[in-house]
Order: structure tokens, then C-alpha cells, then sequence
């Protein structure tokens, strides 16, 4: 289903577990009690510690699927969700890096669009690259294509 110059990017695996590390902290902390305090906290480490692997899962379970004529996120694990962007529609682009995501190599990408289902579309946790001169091309090759030329 996808040509070979579509681009599928996914959060890196590295995001996922610095986004799920503070419940999977905080399951450790409750475990540590079960074994100071009462038996009775290892329920709640293993309710925290399932919540945990699940935010994991669902960080992981984001697909986002750029082709020449639209970029599409698929995301979700029991109930999936499918956003969809024609590429003529993107306007601008927003790389955004704080210091923890640039010691790791990674970025969220910010696309604003004309569209108004989904007047924004983010990009979590994906390798750094120049995915943005991407995207920037296959724009104005969209708009081309499609006789929409912008007035400000």
C-alpha cells in the first residue's frame, strides 16, 4: 500500500520509556513499600506498573505516513484513530527540542494546516533529521499539481 518515496516515521523507543518513566518510578516506589511496609501495595505496583506498559504500548502504537499527496497519524491500540492531511493544506512548520530530547537525538515536528478537522498535526519523539525540507517539497509540489496557489 505505501510507494517507495513514502516516508513512515514512528516515536523513537527511547521516547516512549522517558514518557512512561515516571509511573514506572513510581510502581518501583510501591513495590519497595510492599516489602518495608504491607504486602497490600504490590496491587497497586502492579495496577502502576500495567498503566505504565500501556502508556509505553500507546506511545509506540503512533504511525505517521507521509506520502506525496497527504500525511496521515494512525494511532491507538483497542481503538484506533486515523488523522488524515491533504499536503497542500500544510502551512507551517514547528521543530521543537528541549535539552533531554536533544541529548537524544530526537524532535517533535508541529505542523499547522488549513484544515479544519485538524488545524494541527504533531509528530512526538521522532529521529532528528531534515524531514521538514521533505514535507516542504512535496508542499509546494502538491500545490503545483493542484493549481492552489496562497494568498496572504
Amino acid at each position: 500500500m505505501t510507494h517507495n518515496d513514502d516516508i513512515l516515521l514512528k516515536p523513537a523507543m527511547l521516547f516512549a520509556f522517558l514518557k512512561a518513566l515516571p509511573l514506572i518510578l513510581l510502581a518501583i516506589t510501591f513495590l519497595l513499600l510492599a516489602w518495608w511496609l504491607s504486602p497490600y501495595f504490590i496491587l497497586f505496583g502492579l495496577a502502576v506498573c500495567g498503566m505504565a506498559w500501556y502508556r509505553l504500548l500507546y506511545i509506540r502504537s503512533f504511525q505517521y505516513l507521509i506520502t506525496s499527496e497527504y500525511i496521515r497519524i494512525t494511532r491507538g491500540l483497542f481503538f484506533k484513530r486515523v488523522d488524515q492531511v491533504e499536503m497542500f493544506r500544510v502551512k507551517d512548520y514547528i521543530i521543537t527540542q528541549s535539552f533531554l530530547l536533544q541529548l537524544c537525538r530526537l524532535m517533535y515536528l508541529t505542523l499547522k494546516s488549513t484544515d479544519p478537522e485538524n488545524p494541527v498535526f504533531q509528530f512526538q519523539g521522532i529521529p532528528e533529521s531534515t524531514i521538514t525540507d521533505t514535507i516542504r517539497d512535496r508542499v509546494l509540489s502538491a500545490r503545483k499539481n493542484n493549481n492552489i496557489y496562497e494568498l496572504n
